[in-house]
């Protein structure tokens, strides 16, 4: 494949970016930082496409804080201007990464996402009789710097754009050389495009019977189970040499009739439920919400509202009677 050339003038150039602010702002428009930026619109644009020109971007701003959906992560979003950054190199640069990846990756593109990625999951556990889920130990902050510029390299050409593409790479480090932040839009895109190689190794050289992947969390099937561990030790070695990344000791395999777990899911050849950690999130949501407007800190009809986003937890599953006997167990109270 060509690479592709993305000129600096065309990712600083106005409407470009007035579209990446639009996209940064998006459901963040009551925040402080995105009202003082819009505030001064023009000028703050002018100055980040200064910026962007004279290769002073990104600012290399971190808000660090902790999220737990489900489990503990440690977030560093960018200040409101690398992301606005971050969205005008992506308006040019996703068609380029969309171009390049195989059809089973689910993860920050058009048209996928979960639940395909799960509708998937779930034809090939009914194909395919052995999976092997693979389990990437500490993805993000272990992704090496020079690896991921080296590929980025053949993708793209045109040495300004690359050494912005550097900048924005080695703003962060979780280690030495290595690490993306974890909420940036630019880091969801790099992690996903490291792992093209590991996809295709798989596909065209090991030649799996199936493939998902959502973002780390791959999955594949096989004929039997020692065609299964030969093929995981084989991914393994090539991760271990061409990526520099460790798989953990406990990398499941196990018959397609078991189901699996991915994405939140417990993913089974004739159905898809909710998986413990989400089954939790609803109940722990419902009961928050419930005993807030108990306390008159929301209204009946700003429960109302909310109730159909944490009903959206249990969309895409089949969980109709499970949210019955969690009513059953935990009645909501009366209006």
């Amino acid at each position: 494949m060509k690479r592709q050339r993305i000129r600096l003038s065309d990712i600083a150039d106005w409407d470009n970016l007035m579209l990446a602010v639009w996209k940064a702002a998006c459901g963040k428009r009551h925040r402080p930082d995105v009202i003082c930026f819009t505030q001064h619109l023009d000028a703050n644009l002018g100055k980040l496409a200064n910026a962007i020109l004279q290769a002073e971007a990104p600012y290399a701003r971190y808000r660090e804080f902790h999220i737990h959906d489900p489990k503990e992560r440690l977030i560093h979003a960018a200040c409101f201007e690398d992301r606005v950054l971050h969205h005008a190199i992506m308006n040019l640069a996703e068609p380029v990464f969309e171009r390049t990846l195989i059809p089973t990756t689910y993860a920050c593109r058009p048209d996928k996402g979960v639940h395909r990625a799960i509708t998937q999951v779930q034809a090939n556990l009914r194909r395919y009789p052995w999976f092997v889920k693979v389990d990437i130990s500490g993805y993000f902050p272990n992704i090496d710097h020079h690896i991921l510029f080296r590929l980025l390299g053949e993708r793209f050409k045109g040495d300004d754009f690359l050494y912005l593409l550097w900048r924005i790479i080695d703003s962060y480090h979780a280690q030495p050389g290595k690490g993306l932040p974890i909420g940036s839009l630019t880091s969801q895109h790099f992690a996903n495009h490291y792992l093209d190689g590991a996809d295709r190794f798989l596909l065209e050289h090991l030649k799996v019977q199936g493939h998902v992947r959502y973002m780390d969390d791959t999955l594949f099937w096989c004929n039997s189970k020692e065609e299964a561990k030969a093929k995981l030790a084989a991914l393994r070695e090539y991760l271990l040499g061409e990526r520099q990344l460790h798989l953990k000791p406990d990398t499941q395999i196990n018959r397609s009739q078991r189901g699996v777990s991915y994405c939140g899911y417990r993913v089974l050849p004739g159905a898809i439920l909710l998986n413990r950690r989400k089954r939790q999130r609803y109940q722990q949501l419902r009961l928050q919400w419930e005993q807030a407007w108990l306390d008159g800190d929301i209204t009946e009809l700003e429960l109302q509202r909310v109730y159909q986003s944490v009903h959206a937890i249990t969309l895409h599953a089949d969980s109709l009677e499970w949210r019955k006997q969690n009513l059953r167990l935990h009645p909501p109270p009366p209006m």
